[in-house]
Formats: C-alpha cells, structure tokens, sequence
C-alpha cells in the first residue's frame, strides 16, 4: 500500500475519530473507568448524561478531562434565561467541549446561554465550548409529537424551526436525529454544527429510539458528530464495537 493511500487512510481514521462520541449511559465511576479503559485511545468524545452527572456530578466530568478526554455535558438546560445564562457559566469554567439547552426554551434562553458562555471563556482564556440546541428528541414518535405534546405539522418542520432559532440566537449547533440533518444542513448552512444521537448500527436494536439512522447514512445526511451509547456500551467488547463503528465511519 503507497504511503499515499496510508496517508489517506489515517486522516479518515483521524477524522472519525473525531465524530464519535460515546453516550456513558452508565450511574456509577467504577463502571465507567472501566469502559473508558477499555475503549483506550480510540476514544476522544464522551457524552456525560443526567444519569452519571447526577450520580457522580463535576469528579467525573474532570477525571475525563484529566484523562485527555472531550466531555460533551449533556444536561440538556431548560430554566429562565437568566438561570440558563449561570449554568452556561458553570458548564464553560468546568472545561467541557460541548453543552445543550432545550431549544423550546426560546430565542431569548439560548441567546444568554451563547452570550454567557463565551463571555466566561474570554474572561478565564478558555475555548469556548460549542453550545448546542436540542430539538426533538429521537425517542420521540410522529403520534406521540402530536397527542402528548399538542404541537401541529411534522417533527421535520419543528426541527428545523427551532435550528433555525438556535442559529439566530447565536448557538453553534442543534442535537437532532440524523433523519433531520440533511433539512437542517440546507437550511443554516456549512457552518452549523448538527449533533446526532439515535444513531444505530445495521442490525443493532433499536431500544427506546424511535427516529435512528445508520452511521454511514447519518454522515452522509450532514451529521458532524455522532452519538453512540448501548451499541458500545453494552456490547461484550466495548472495543471491538467501537473500532467496527469507527472502520464504517472512516470508509
């Protein structure tokens, strides 16, 4: 193989590597370590949930940093402006790479979560971490999107709405299903970061995800990151899970 083709091949590798992001779904340190271990390098990005934040709360947000790890904060705020405004500024001094608001919680709470953070960076000489909008959530169904929540249209519709309402109230990017991502790259562009969880091997159950898409298809709808939990995480080789998702990524 010409050092070329190796050349190419590394960048793809590199690159996916990049994309992926572990959901620790997880409650306790021990149980965690454990998997982070075992994924060893091949690992940069991990999502840090309600459940494990809640449990294990900052220690195990920083012993992942400490580790030369990403963090993706996922605690999803949703408060009056000024409450979401604080938490962007805790979030941003904590050092994670990425953190979300509820897009529903309107143009003026995403503004001060967007404005906050980066105001916190600057004044302690950090990058600022990518704030994301979340959507709808991937567990939701057309059914239940109309019925439980009373909201009109399609999912698709709302979804790009509230992505084009995150992108004016200045917030880097969305969490959305990939089924979404092509929509939401058409309608804000080459800059704006779309996080994809819901995101599912061929053959992979489905679990209590309702809107799910491949790998491969979810990069190729515009996905920038991918959010990967139980197929790696729950896999008898968390390993050999996560190198197989990666190959398809970097294919």
């Amino acid at each position: 193989m010409s050092s070329n083709v190796m050349n190419e091949l590394t960048t793809k590798q590199n690159s996916a590597r990049e994309k992926l992001i572990v959901a620790l779904d997880k409650s306790e340190a021990g149980e965690v370590n454990q998997l982070v271990s075992a994924l060893g390098e091949e690992i940069i990005w991990y999502k840090v949930g309600m459940e494990l934040y809640y449990n294990e709360g900052n220690a195990m947000v920083k012993r992942l940093l400490n580790q030369g790890k990403q963090v993706f904060l996922d605690l999803k705020f949703h408060d009056i402006p000024n409450t979401v405004g604080q938490a962007a500024r805790a979030a941003t001094r904590l050092g994670v790479g990425m953190f979300n608001v509820h897009a529903g919680g309107g143009r003026e709470m995403m503004r001060q979560a967007a404005l906050c953070s980066r105001e916190e960076a600057a004044r302690l000489g950090l990058k600022p971490p990518v704030v994301l909008g979340v959507t709808v959530l991937t567990s939701m169904n057309q059914e239940a999107f109309e019925t439980d929540l009373g909201f009109t249209g399609t999912i698709e519709d709302k979804v790009v709405a509230w992505a084009v309402l995150a992108q004016e109230a200045g917030l880097d990017g969305v969490v959305a299903s990939a089924r979404e991502a092509a929509l939401i790259r058409k309608q804000c562009g080459a800059g704006f970061k779309i996080v994809t969880p819901g995101i599912r091997p061929a053959g992979s159950d489905l679990n209590d995800q309702a809107r799910v898409m491949t790998p491969e298809m979810a990069l190729d709808a515009g996905a920038d990151y991918l959010v990967v939990g139980r197929p790696i995480t729950a896999a008898p080789q968390p390993a050999d899970a996560a190198r197989s998702i990666l190959q398809t990524m970097a294919r």
